[in-house]
């Protein structure tokens, strides 16, 4: 039985965002298939879950290091200083490294989940090497750079992203497969990354969703819901940028509408955008997301920058809560505006679209119905889960 040590930046439990939800779920998979081994640094509440995690999966060696490197000024020159970006150095600790360097050769492959793991792989480690792109990183930064105004922020996000970029071209180098989502692909191969290495993979969510009934129009509330990872920068300047230039439009429209926001670690900016708004309700982290999906009429994705899979949009189409976002928000995706869900990225149409679900019951039923539809045809677990199997028998 191969031996595969899976290496991730944070513990893969509990699955209650994208990324994790996505390692949980291939940590099980693996961990049925052949003799795996977890190796993974421990952030925020992660020490609190680690007891848990482990009565959830068979694994042959778990391997941790608590870390707590923060986005800040400081760290950003220490890491201009050492010539690497920024998430690289706030996921770097030699006591992990010395413990990973002390069973890596052990093992006939490494799933490298994410990016930054990379780093722990010795140079002469001579088995196989399967890098899990969870996104095109440097193109998140770029784009980041696009909208920023502010000329110092604008260059300090193209640094970043050049960095970034020259390390993912290293990486996928040096790997022996690559799993990423198509339009990640796409952007891999611009910067030289080897097409034949590629195994197309998805961010899901809760398939399971799917086996709920259906939502019913005339039963929601006019309200507006939005659950997603609030420390995440794009999370961040989404809701901002909603906040700002497409809430108060619909407020001056529907009188009362509510916007309840999901999800944990909310930034500051978002905690004072709430305070000064009524009609906003942070609802925090939220284990049960049926009654919200139950109560507001349509769920929101104003997202202006990012890259693959948005995993908040999927679940959306699993649960059959009509949509409205953003070009960025389904990229990877086989919606059509219109269809299945609204795609606005101008101010007025998102407006206009948000209007729309509010109050035409027709259209609402229309997206509830062939979003359901076209996530059962295109986005389950068992297609994911047969390319991560191909990328260790490869």
């Amino acid at each position: 039985m191969k031996k595969i040590l899976f290496l991730t930046p944070t513990l893969p439990y509990p699955p209650v965002s994208g990324g994790v939800i996505k390692s949980n779920k291939v940590v099980h998979y693996l961990s049925e298939q052949y003799e795996l081994s977890v190796a993974c640094l421990l952030k925020n509440e992660d020490t609190q879950h680690v007891a848990e995690f482990l009565t959830t999966v068979k694994l042959s060696n778990f391997i941790s290091e608590a870390s707590d490197i923060p986005r800040t000024a400081k760290n950003l020159i220490l890491s201009n200083l050492l010539g690497i970006p920024l998430n690289l150095y706030r996921n770097k600790s030699a006591a992990f490294k010395q413990k990973v360097n002390a069973v890596i050769h052990q093992y006939d492959a490494v799933f490298c989940d994410h990016y930054v793991m990379f780093q722990y792989i010795p140079d002469d480690f001579k088995g196989k090497i399967i890098l899990h792109e969870h996104n095109c990183e440097y193109l998140i930064w770029k784009r980041y750079a696009d909208i920023e105004k502010s000329i110092p922020k604008k260059l300090a996000l193209l640094n970043q992203a050049y960095r970034i970029r020259k390390y993912e071209q290293e990486i996928c180098r040096k790997s022996n497969v690559i799993l990423a989502a198509p339009n990640d692909m796409d952007e891999l191969e611009k910067i030289g990354a080897n097409r034949s290495k590629f195994l197309e993979t998805y961010h899901l969510g809760d398939d399971n969703l799917l086996n709920e009934p259906d939502l019913a129009f005339n039963k929601t509330e006019n309200a507006l819901l939005y659950i997603g990872t609030l420390s995440w920068e794009a999370n961040i300047d989404g809701l901002i940028w909603f906040n700002n230039e497409i809430w108060p439009a619909i407020k001056q429209q529907h009188p009362g509408i509510i916007l309840y926001i999901v999800g944990r670690h909310p930034d500051n900016r978002l905690k004072e955008m709430a305070a000064k708004d009524d009609s906003i309700v942070m609802a925090g982290f939220v284990e049960d997301l049926e009654p919200y999906f139950q109560k507001a009429r349509l769920f929101i994705t104003p997202l202006r920058f990012g890259s693959g899979i948005k995993v908040k949009v999927v679940n959306a189409l699993y649960r059959g809560i009509p949509c409205v976002t953003t070009s960025i928000g389904t990229e990877g995706l086989k919606v059509k505006d219109g269809e299945h869900i609204f795609i606005k990225d101008a101010p007025a149409d998102y407006v206009a679209a948000v209007d729309t679900l509010l109050t035409d019951k027709e259209t609402w039923e229309q997206f509830r119905n062939l979003s359901r539809a076209i996530a059962r045809k295109y986005y389950t677990w068992d297609y994911v889960l047969e390319n991560i199997r191909k990328s260790v028998e490869k």
